[in-house]
């Protein structure tokens, strides 16, 4: 087990794509839904790590990643690139909190059914800048520590879509309370959208700082 990418499967689901797990438990058939939406998630993540292991090795070939350990390494160097990016993504979101609004289509999702569940769950993940700098520090971290390949990213894939059920879960095991609690949650993090998306840059620069 590859435990230093493990934490990175945090900052896969914060931000949207956590508000769009909340949001489908409180639609109707919401466990029909989520688990669509989950499948999306599942195939997504594999898929992605699939893709960034290829081109992490693709860049290996032909560029030495150099050891995690070597702070000049070119692996080292692609990390601290995407520290600087999320820094900048930081302070955007910083001075944009005024004016910041929830993405359009997450209100949307209020009358999602499955496949449309299914879809969000793809795209959250593959169309989203924060989780593809994720699966490409996964791609370089697993090819640069020595070759563990798709197996060792196989926890990661699983923590990542066990932390995507976590809404369900808590609705499954909690029922009326949840039923309850979850709008709430839900309306927060809609509104303060400007946060979270500060609090997922700043964990996924620590992530990769102390996992380098």
């Amino acid at each position: 087990m590859d435990v230093p990418i493990l934490p990175l499967a945090i900052t896969m689901m914060a931000g949207p794509q956590i508000v769009s797990a909340i949001i489908l438990v409180t639609v109707p058939h919401a466990v029909r839904v989520s688990l669509a939406f989950l499948c999306g998630v599942a195939l997504a993540v594999t898929g992605g790590v699939l893709v960034m292991l290829l081109v992490a090795h693709l860049v290996g070939g032909g560029v030495s990643l150099g050891s995690q350990h070597d702070l000049g390494s070119v692996g080292n160097i692609i990390k601290y690139v995407l520290v600087g990016l999320l820094v900048l993504a930081a302070l955007k979101n910083w001075r944009g909190r005024e004016t910041s609004e929830p993405p359009s289509w997450l209100s949307g999702l209020m009358t999602a059914g499955p496949s449309r569940a299914f879809s969000v769950g793809l795209l959250i993940i593959v169309l989203m800048p924060s989780d593809l700098i994720v699966l490409l520090t996964v791609g370089v971290h697993l090819t640069q520590g020595g070759g563990s390949g798709f197996a060792g990213a196989l926890p990661f894939i699983v923590l990542t879509v066990l932390i995507a059920a976590l809404p369900l879960l808590v609705r499954l095991l909690f029922r009326r309370r949840a039923e309850t609690a979850m709008p709430a949650v839900r309306d927060w993090m809609n509104s303060h959208s400007w946060l979270i998306n500060i609090g997922v840059c700043a964990l996924f620069v620590v992530l990769i700082l102390s996992g380098g």
